[in-house]
């Protein structure tokens, strides 16, 4: 059983346009909205994938009200925490001459301290049901946490997981990320960008290694059109495409990490087959048009994946640079 946690969810909407110029009025036909956020979107691939999921988010005033319509035919098993503040939106417009997507995201307003209770209370509901005699207990915490969440949110969640015998995935960013690292998630998924911007350190693997050293077990590390890195305190293993794919980025992280979940809910714990399907199914991501869908062409790609294992780095503590984020997560900026 996978559990999925979307703290901060949105109504994603999408517009296609021609080309985007920048000051000028833009034409699009009807987009189309859809019950977004990084941990639904997990929830979608995992789900489509025929695994076991059961996905966990708020939902507030009249874009919550659309936000719930749409997730109900969605036909994903998922229950929502009624919030009173509106849920937030996110808006992609797909610049078709370019390829390129522009995301705008509104921040989200912070729920009151007894609905964050009430989430944390469906979570350990949701990890408390007994598993199917092969699967595994997974908890996914994906996504940003709205301005003003309580520092120890994060921390309580991953300890609701480890107390209920789940493997925790954390995909966010900022001082969150070494906050989970530090309340023992068992894996996280940063890009370099977030990775250096939480940890202060340049080098990507070093940066990796930190939170190695602050108590996660294994760090899968998107870098874009170069592929992905897994490192763990033994090894590094870096997958990455021929050739870099043409299409939407938008939910490739989240279908990486729903790759991770999949094979982790089914037993597997290789870090070099976690990699390899995060890879595949993130690049199958970028094929299509929307977040929270891969293409069906999957497996070709991981078949086609080259893999290899550099020596990039020295697994040991990194020096900090001058420019080093606080490690106090209460300092979060979001």
């Amino acid at each position: 059983m996978i559990v999925t946690v979307t703290p901060n969810p949105a109504l994603d909407l999408t517009w296609h346009v021609a080309r985007i110029e920048p000051g000028g009025t833009h034409r699009a036909d009807t987009g189309v909205a859809r019950a977004g956020g990084k941990g639904l979107n997990v929830a979608r691939v995992a789900h489509a994938q025929g695994a076991a999921v059961h996905a966990l988010a708020t939902s507030g005033g009249p874009t919550g009200a659309e936000f719930a319509a749409e997730l109900a035919t969605s036909g994903v098993p998922h229950e929502l925490i009624a919030v009173q503040a509106a849920t937030r939106r996110s808006i992609a417009l797909v610049d078709e001459h370019l390829g390129d997507t522009t995301i705008v995201n509104e921040r989200g307003v912070n729920p009151a301290p007894a609905e964050w209770r009430a989430l944390t209370a469906a979570v350990r509901r949701a990890l408390g049901r007994t598993p199917s005699r092969r699967g595994k207990k997974v908890l996914v915490l994906s996504g940003s946490l709205p301005p003003g969440a309580p520092d120890d949110l994060l921390p309580e969640l991953i300890r609701v997981g480890r107390d209920a015998g789940a493997v925790v995935i954390v995909d966010t960013s900022g001082p969150a990320l070494l906050a989970a690292a530090e309340a023992g998630a068992s894996v996280l998924k940063p890009n370099a960008a977030e990775l250096a911007e939480a940890t202060g350190i340049a080098d990507p693997v070093a940066g990796a290694c930190e939170l190695l050293r602050r108590g996660a077990s294994l760090i899968l590390l998107s870098r874009g059109a170069d592929g992905m890195l897994a490192v763990t305190s033994d090894e590094i293993v870096r997958a990455r495409l021929t050739e870099p794919l043409a299409g939407n980025p938008t939910g490739a992280g989240d279908a990486a990490v729903a790759a991770c979940a999949v094979l982790l809910a089914e037993g597997e714990k290789d870090p070099t087959a976690l990699l390899r399907r995060a890879t595949a199914w993130s690049a199958a991501a970028v094929l299509m048009p929307l977040a929270g869908e891969i293409h069906p062409s999957w497996p070709e790609l991981e078949a086609a994946l080259l893999v290899d294992s550099p020596s990039l780095t020295a697994l040991h503590r990194p020096a900090r640079t001058e420019h080093s984020a606080p490690t106090d997560p209460r300092k979060d900026p979001r």
